[in-house]
């Protein structure tokens, strides 16, 4: 299913124009059987999805704000240095954005491009209309003189949906492709590197491997809001999927991962339990005292395993860029 806002017709500025590719109850159906699948295994999952309710994004804002959390200083870092050099090396024309564009990384590559004179489009992607429409809205008003094609979508189906006229980069941010595995990874990639055309790039952010001191109290700060935010996945799922989780019988744990270089977030049950998920055929999960759920996982890359992945995919890098303390990097890279 694609719809597309109409434009206005009484002559006035141009809409906000949002395509939707995501039929939204194909995609609920989607999310209730692969969290019925991920609590069934062993051990069980569930996808990071159920972090994003308004509470969940509240909490991740205030997380980036911690001084423990690094990564998106870190990040936020290499863009305030690099965001002109980014856009007079790419000329780019069309910034798209996997993830809602409201943040203010975002605003240094619009700022960055509106000043070198090319930027004409941005194009914002995410599986939630609603946040979409949030970031959309937010961007036109505060820069009239871009045009906003927003797409509602899913990775695995709709790149090919991106409006990537010109000169197009392709923007992942964050180190959200940590939050796949190998597998998930090397399909993603690749089917950026099929979206990119010659003149297109793509810019990626990437968290890099450290000890494991600097790296767990990122995932499990003293104020305790990583765990509120783990917890609140909980809330979420028995809201839309008419669970009978009871959060005071989960705790929070953030553990390294040294063979798969990432860090797991789990919850773990504090006491023997059974627990009903209404929505998804009655399924009951059951978790003896110190079993876990596994929420999310992190991986942390090293330089050379980026360039490795992105030449896997059929892409070449062109540059790299890192913090001043090398905890994160952001790299550009084109169809090879």
């Amino acid at each position: 299913m694609t719809r597309t806002d109409d434009p206005p017709a009484d002559g006035g500025p141009p809409a906000i124009t949002v395509e939707v590719c995501l039929d939204q109850s194909a995609w609920s159906t989607h999310l209730a059987e692969e969290t019925l699948a991920g609590l069934r295994d062993d051990p069980p999952w569930i996808p990071p999805v159920w972090f994003y309710d308004e509470t969940g994004s509240a909490l991740f804002d205030e997380i980036t704000r911690l001084e423990e959390y690094y990564p998106t200083a870190a990040e936020r870092q290499i863009l305030t240095e690099h965001a002109a050099e980014i856009a007079e090396v790419t000329g780019m024309e069309t910034l798209a954005e996997l993830g809602a564009g409201t943040s203010e990384k975002t605003a240094l590559l619009l700022d960055a491009g509106e000043a070198a004179g090319t930027l004409v489009r941005f194009a914002p992607f995410d599986c939630s209309e609603e946040v979409l429409r949030q970031a959309a809205a937010q961007i036109a008003g505060a820069r009239p003189s871009l045009t906003v094609h927003a797409v509602v979508g899913d990775f695995n189906e709709h790149l090919g949906a991106l409006p990537m006229d010109g000169v197009c980069v392709l923007a992942f941010l964050g180190s959200t492709i940590g939050n796949m595995d190998p597998p998930q990874r090397k399909g993603f990639l690749a089917e950026v590197a099929a979206t990119l055309d010659a003149d297109d790039w793509f810019l990626l952010g990437t968290d890099l491997a450290k000890s494991e001191d600097e790296l767990l109290p990122a995932y499990d700060d003293s104020a305790g809001v990583t765990a509120r935010f783990n917890l609140n996945a909980l809330s979420v799922i028995n809201s839309e999927l008419l669970a009978d989780f009871d959060l005071d019988a989960f705790t929070h744990r953030a553990l390294w991962d040294h063979h798969e270089s990432r860090i797991e977030m789990q919850l773990v049950a504090r006491t023997d339990q059974t627990v009903r998920v209404s929505a998804l055929e009655g399924a009951e999960v059951s978790l003896a005292e110190g079993d876990h759920i596994r929420t999310e996982i992190s991986t942390k890359f090293t330089p050379s395993q980026v360039h490795r992945e992105l030449s896997d995919a059929g892409m070449l890098v062109e540059h790299t860029w890192f913090d001043d303390r090398e905890r994160f990097m952001v790299t550009l890279a084109r169809r090879a």
